[in-house]
């Protein structure tokens, strides 16, 4: 087939790369970089080209330039001292959203948070915006909660405002059928659940048919999950030290009971786990960015 012939829509276009059909046309309409194709009723269509060429600039993007910058890059073809002086000032940048946004969620001000998320994802992919700029607020916000900085109250709205977001997020990616089903949820009293839905949508980004629980269920209804739904795949995620050890238990106890079951465990408090615990667990632990999380998937699934 001619690779200059248009055959992705931008909703695959979105779904391939990480990044949302109005930054896309943002993006096209702000600079130029590409010129879509359009079918007899006038829908964009992409070609190899374009794909591979925007696959280029998100790579610069999740790099930490600019979507500027890394079009500008592209028609230099080329990386010197001044583009890495860009790169720290966009660093700067995130640094600034990152800052506003927590300031705006703890001062209840609910269309100041709604506008900084909503300049992060017009500027970054939907992955850089998810773990660099929520995941880092998200972190923050639960170490201010544990250290009594912040109150409940403060906490609950931060978790209400970035839950819609990434739920709405969540349910826009559609499912591959040939991939297997994943169940992800809390540990064992654990009531934190925004860092396993950054990571519940990385996955479902990805195509899997995700069964999203949310915080902490009891034992028996996860044994009751798990052998209604076969999943492939586990993932707990833990907040709080306290629970780690239950949380360690059931996953040896699970392993045990579902022997093709491959469980993973992420979150604050696996940073405090011990090195004996760290060298038996190692099969289980997921990492903390996209890429440890992606080596882990790959590598389970090569088990299949």
């Amino acid at each position: 087939m001619n690779t200059e012939e248009g055959k992705y829509n931008i909703k695959a276009v979105s779904t391939m790369l990480g990044i949302q059909p109005g930054t896309l046309r943002a993006w096209e309409r702000r600079y130029k970089m590409i010129a879509p194709v359009r079918n007899d009723s006038g829908h964009r269509l992409y070609t190899d080209e374009h794909v591979k060429k925007l696959k280029w600039l998100v790579e610069k993007v999740n790099a930490g330039f600019t979507i500027s910058q890394a079009v500008t890059l592209s028609e230099q073809n080329s990386l010197n001292e001044t583009d890495l002086d860009t790169k720290d000032k966009d660093q700067n940048r995130l640094n600034v959203i990152r800052k506003d946004l927590l300031n705006a969620l703890l001062s209840f001000d609910e269309n100041e948070a709604h506008d900084l998320i909503n300049e992060a994802f017009s500027i970054y992919t939907i992955d850089k915006v998810l773990i660099d700029i929520l995941g880092t607020v998200l972190i923050q916000i639960g170490h201010q909660w544990e250290q009594n900085k912040i109150t409940t109250a403060h906490e609950h709205f931060a978790t209400s405002i970035l839950r819609s977001r990434i739920g709405i997020l969540m349910h826009s990616f559609p499912q591959n059928s040939f991939l297997p089903k994943v169940v992800a949820v809390c540990a064992p009293g654990e009531w934190h659940e925004l860092g396993l839905l950054i990571f519940t949508l990385f996955i479902r980004r990805k195509g899997f048919n995700v069964i999203y629980l949310g915080s902490s269920i009891i034992e028996e209804d996860i044994n009751t999950v798990i052998e209604t739904v076969k999943p492939k795949f586990l993932f707990f995620s833990c907040t709080i030290n306290d629970n780690l050890p239950n949380a360690l238990s059931l996953i040896k106890k699970l392993e045990e009971e579902y022997e093709t079951l491959e469980i993973g465990i992420g979150g604050h408090a696996v940073h405090s786990i011990s090195p004996e615990q760290k060298q038996e667990f190692s099969h289980n632990l997921v990492g903390e960015t996209s890429q440890e999380w992606e080596q882990w998937m790959s590598e389970k699934m090569k088990d299949r």
